[in-house]
């Protein structure tokens, strides 16, 4: 990390954080205001797309446990100053502190911002809780750490948006935290490090506006089963209706939809 990119962190107490991060309740995690030089916050702030504009550049979701949400992985279409921030995120140093706070050895970048980069949510979006896939399908790399800086100013705790951590059974919240400006909330993942958004209520004009990046070993955790999965979403304790109805209905048409993806990609190379 050079002397240009340290300035742009905030003053980050890594040893405190450590401590903190794997003494926390269920899984280990952290929350760090002043996440950002305050003056960097603000460029990469006012940098954000609209909404409508990161929808033209990315990939939007609809769907019953994730929608009204929208993301840009694509490093090349983002602005200067949050281009600067995933060059921070992404850096050697920086990869390596997160890998002695974290406790998890030869942590990796991932360039390609599988799932990560500009994340924005609109009025009326959420996030279900669950827990991430855990191997990367296009690098073979395994998914260990998130972390997740956020840039809404003015956040009212009525315009919902939290990140919710819960313990292994979905029942009990471990800690809830609020999106608030410079705010870099992270976790280490596994098959038990269940989170979600919760429903975003902010008034028209106003979005949730975060930027993620994620992290990586080249080799598998401890005790890894060789199963590979693919995001997989649970319902809050006081979901039942979602739980038992929508979510299996949800997963029938993705499965079918899949099933039919796959019979016409047959039919089109019987053809060629």
């Amino acid at each position: 990390m050079t002397s240009t990119t340290i300035t742009r962190l905030g003053a980050i107490d890594f040893d405190r954080m450590r401590e903190e991060m794997r003494s926390a309740p269920g899984f280990p995690h952290f929350c760090i205001d002043g996440f950002l030089d305050p003056s960097f916050a603000q460029e990469v702030h006012d940098a954000f797309p609209s909404y409508a504009d990161a929808e033209r550049m990315g990939k939007s979701f609809a769907a019953v446990n994730e929608k009204r949400k929208t993301q840009v992985t694509d490093a090349r279409l983002f602005p200067a100053p949050i281009r600067r921030l995933h060059e921070l995120l992404a850096s050697d140093e920086f990869v390596r502190r997160m890998s002695e706070m974290s406790g998890i050895p030869d942590l990796v970048a991932d360039p390609l911002l599988e799932g990560g980069g500009i994340h924005e949510t609109d009025g009326g979006g959420r996030l279900d809780v669950h827990v991430d896939f855990n191997v990367n399908e296009r690098t073979g790399l395994y998914r260990r750490l998130n972390i997740l800086v956020y840039f809404n100013i003015g956040w009212q705790d009525e315009y919902g948006g939290v990140l919710d951590l819960w313990d292994e059974d979905v029942k009990n919240c471990l800690a809830r935290i609020a999106p608030t400006f410079n705010r870099a909330a992270g976790f280490a993942t596994s098959a038990t490090s269940w989170h979600g958004v919760t429903p975003v209520t902010c008034p028209p004009g106003s979005m949730r506006r975060s930027f993620a990046a994620y992290y990586y070993t080249k080799e598998p955790p401890p005790g890894w089963g060789g199963v590979r999965r693919s995001t997989v979403f649970r319902a809050r304790p006081d979901e039942r209706w979602k739980g038992q109805v929508a979510m299996p209905v949800e997963s029938l048409l993705q499965a079918t939809r899949a099933r039919f993806t796959a019979a016409k990609k047959k039919v089109r190379d019987a053809l060629s």
